[in-house]
């Protein structure tokens, strides 16, 4: 029996499990860190503390003999190569600070390019705009880069190059900046031009399942043999290894993803993003199709913060009919729309309200709202794939009974909950035990999922879906 170490460094903390090869997979730590709001619409993190959570979560490991490492995705971080001191803290994937180079760029007509090469938008959400701003804006970044010292990437090139000293990243994570070539998985010369990044100072690309280096820490030498987005680890960690299989992750927003095979797959006029699921070494790349929405768990927490509920289980269950039913809405756009709409100008808001709405109706109609928004990017979705009557899910949302139950009403489909309290972590792991060839393959896998007996009544169901369209139509274009 092995062991290996699968470190979660996601938006609010950094989590780490151990796992065998017999598929024991145990809890070692939780560190949070702080939330950075410079400026409205601004969302940054500390790079040190980031990588000192990380050596944290190492230290705390016994006996591990490679370690698999997931990222935010899109949260970049530049710093001196020479020294490995950050120029500037990390800017997260949830920052809206290039709204107005992205606006600049659609008006030129320049967003057909993205989505042809990298399947993406444009959208401040993606790295290749923040990239470009560290640049322009950070006088530190300019200088190093006229003395050829500047390193420039997503936040898993910066911890692998202070643990190892390789530069480098992964493919799934080189698939999220606007900057890779899908079809190649290689940076695109046109797309950097387009974001004014010099394409040779960014990170070598590699597969999911490869050699990141080896870290000495404490006398011990221990290998990375994966890197990988957070949720296209998720994905793996569900069991999504075949195509059409579908997985969706509750936390600050709402991410959902669908294996598509090795072909890549698009349909830009329904707002589906196509991504890269993962590449393990010597294969060729497996595709996804991506859907997000900006805000769920950032939402209810924001209600409790506001003072509309006091302890997550006063809204585990309502006595009264679903609230889109008797005519209130939520519509989640606190951080603006993303999938299909991708506005940033949209709002958050209840419509509906009357002199009889309480508290917990308007907590309610939070819960459905995320859930309305999942079953919109499902259609959407099922656009491209047959329909599935089977969601995977993870999550802190999944712990809410009522939601689960509206999300299994509204989408028709059957939930599908994780056995392990963290499922991106656990995919993580398994990605790390194929890189350090201790598991042979994707086949080679131990489910920790179960299904979750939901009977979904709804009825009049185009009906609800149509007002909630409505609603969110009414949110658009507001800021």
């Amino acid at each position: 029996m092995k062991r290996i170490l699968a470190i979660d460094q996601g938006t609010t903390a950094t989590k780490s499990y151990t796992l065998d090869t017999d598929g024991r997979f145990v809890f070692c730590g939780s560190v949070a860190h702080r939330q950075i709001y410079p400026q409205t619409g601004w969302v940054e993190h500390d790079p040190e503390i980031l990588l000192g959570n990380i050596l944290t979560s190492i230290e705390a490991a016994i006996d591990i003999k490679a370690i698999g490492l997931d990222n935010q995705g899109e949260t970049v971080i530049a710093w001196d190569g020479a020294s490995g001191t950050p120029v500037y803290n990390a800017i997260v994937w949830q920052d809206q600070r290039t709204t107005q180079f992205i606006e600049t760029l659609k008006a030129k007509g320049i967003e057909h390019l993205t989505l042809e090469r990298a399947g993406l938008p444009l959208d401040p959400y993606f790295s290749a705009s923040k990239l470009r701003w560290i640049l322009k804006h950070v006088p530190q970044a300019a200088r190093l880069l006229k003395k050829g010292q500047l390193k420039l990437g997503t936040s898993d090139s910066f911890f692998i190059y202070r643990l190892t000293g390789e530069y480098a990243t992964d493919v799934t994570t080189a698939s999220r900046t606007c900057l890779m070539n899908l079809a190649t998985c290689d940076w695109d010369p046109d797309l950097c031009e387009i974001f004014e990044i010099p394409i040779e100072i960014l990170p070598e690309i590699r597969p999911t399942t490869a050699s990141f280096g080896v870290l000495t820490f404490k006398g011990r030498e221990i290998p990375i043999t994966a890197s990988v987005v957070d949720q296209q680890a998720a994905l793996l960690g569900h069991g999504c290894i075949t195509a059409g299989q579908i997985k969706a992750t509750f936390g600050t927003g709402v991410f959902a993803l669908a294996n598509i095979g090795e072909s890549v797959q698009s349909d830009h006029t329904r707002g589906i993003l196509s991504t890269v699921a993962w590449q393990l070494t010597n294969r060729k790349p497996v595709y996804a199709v991506d859907a997000g929405v900006y805000n769920a768990g950032s939402a209810v927490n924001w209600v409790k913060g506001i003072g509309l509920f006091a302890e997550f289980r006063d809204i585990d269950h309502f006595d009264r009919p679903s609230a889109i039913s008797r005519g209130l809405v939520f519509v989640p756009a606190l951080s603006g729309l993303a999938c299909p709409y991708w506005d940033r100008s949209a709002a958050g808001l209840w419509l509906g309200m009357s002199l009889e709405t309480t508290r917990e109706d308007l907590c309610q109609a939070v819960l459905e709202g995320i859930a309305l928004r999942t079953a919109q990017l499902l259609d959407a979705i099922f656009q491209l794939t047959d329909k599935q009557d089977r969601l995977s899910v993870d999550g802190g949302l999944i712990n809410n009974s009522y939601f689960c139950q509206f999300l299994a009403n509204i989408t028709q489909c059957r939930i599908v909950v994780p056995e392990s309290s963290d499922i991106t972590a656990y995919g993580t792991g398994r990605f790390a035990l194929i890189g350090s060839r201790m598991v042979a393959d994707l086949s080679d896998f131990t489910t920790t999922v179960k299904p979750k007996t939901i009977i979904h009544p709804c009825k009049d169901l185009t009906h609800l879906k149509t007002r909630f369209d409505e609603a969110v139509a009414r949110a658009g274009n507001w800021r």
